[in-house]
């Protein structure tokens, strides 16, 4: 009998904004995206290193499925070039179903606005613990948050020196 218990999900989502902006909100401003959806994503705070760089731990507090939900994640790669970053689930309430989880966000540029590609890996812990679809939806629904409030707000949004 084959196991099930290693998957991969993936997604695009098409956004009007550039995909420099959204990579810097996930990578380098990721304690904004509390500010920009709130019922979805309670708090981001840092608890190692800095925003933006490998090897950082981030804790996340968000709601998924209608329950409040906490993820520590280790910032495993960044490609600021490629606009790219991985994140690797260390502790929390994915980690009840999953042995482990790692979440790669790539934003590629198009010829009008960008593409955000979601990937997700995991291993299950049994072979009939759920896959991750409706964590996936959650990535969805984040990333037009985030690209209306990018796209409603540009001046703000420019990587400009105050």
């Amino acid at each position: 009998m084959a196991s099930q218990s290693v998957g991969k999900l993936e997604t695009d989502v098409h956004i009007k904004a550039t995909a420099e902006q959204f990579h810097d909100v996930f990578c380098s401003r990721t304690h904004h995206i509390a500010n920009v959806c709130p019922e979805k994503i309670q708090g981001v705070d840092i608890h190692e290193g800095e925003w933006g760089s490998q090897g950082s731990i981030i804790y996340w507090n968000y709601v998924h499925d209608g329950k409040k939900c906490v993820a520590k994640e280790l910032v495993e790669f960044v490609d600021k070039d490629n606009n790219k970053a991985t994140f690797k689930v260390l502790e929390g309430d994915l980690m009840e179903d999953y042995k482990s989880f790692r979440i790669t966000v790539h934003v590629v540029p198009q010829e009008e606005g960008s593409v955000v590609h979601w990937t997700f890996e995991y291993e299950k812990r049994k072979d009939h613990s759920p896959d991750p679809h409706t964590l996936l939806q959650l990535a969805i629904d984040v990333s037009k948050d985030v690209d209306s409030h990018l796209v409603a707000q540009p001046d703000k949004n420019q990587a400009t020196t105050k």
